[in-house]
């Protein structure tokens, strides 16, 4: 049984034409002194003769291509990202995180200069005038206020994005 992957083997190479003419006079003596090598050998030349002549490929049809093309027609193409990107709301974006982080510092800097005189330290004459000792930015960082504002800044932004980009979308299917 060893031997049948060998001979199918070779033979196969013997009718493609693929062995060196060395292996193709020992094949031929093979098949004509072993009657199994010659058995084995018309078979496979059977099937080689039915896979050349009888075995046609499918081709697709004439307007295969055409059909294709209309089909995908049909749908809308999406825009290049330069025609549907505005720059309106990127800059709308960005100055919304502008304002948020210039209220923000405007916030913390009004507390770092209350709190010294609120702890009896005095006033100071210029804001600029700050005491390092005196300041306890921790307290104005770390506290829930703080992050309640910039929690409902981020929700307000996304809710007034969303709002926006679903008026354009809204407009877009109005238009086709």
């Amino acid at each position: 049984m060893n031997t049948q992957p060998s001979i199918e083997t070779r033979l196969w190479d013997y009718i493609d034409g693929l062995s060196s003419p060395e292996e193709k006079s020992a094949i031929e003596q093979l098949i004509e002194s072993n009657i199994e090598w010659r058995r084995q050998y018309h078979e496979l030349l059977e099937v080689h003769q039915l896979m050349s002549n009888s075995l046609e490929l499918d081709e697709p049809s004439m307007r295969f291509t055409q059909n294709v093309m209309e089909d995908i027609a049909k749908y809308q193409i999406a825009p290049a990202a330069k025609n549907y990107i505005n720059k309106r709301v990127i800059w709308g974006i960005g100055a919304f995180f502008l304002i948020t982080i210039v209220g923000f510092l405007v916030f913390v800097f009004g507390q770092m200069l209350t709190a010294p005189a609120a702890t009896g330290g005095g006033t100071n004459a210029l804001p600029f005038n700050i005491d390092p000792n005196k300041l306890n930015v921790g307290n104005v960082l770390n506290s829930t206020s703080t992050n309640v504002f910039l929690v409902i800044n981020a929700i307000l932004g996304l809710v007034l994005l969303d709002m926006y980009l679903g008026r354009k979308k809204k407009q877009l299917r109005e238009q086709l």
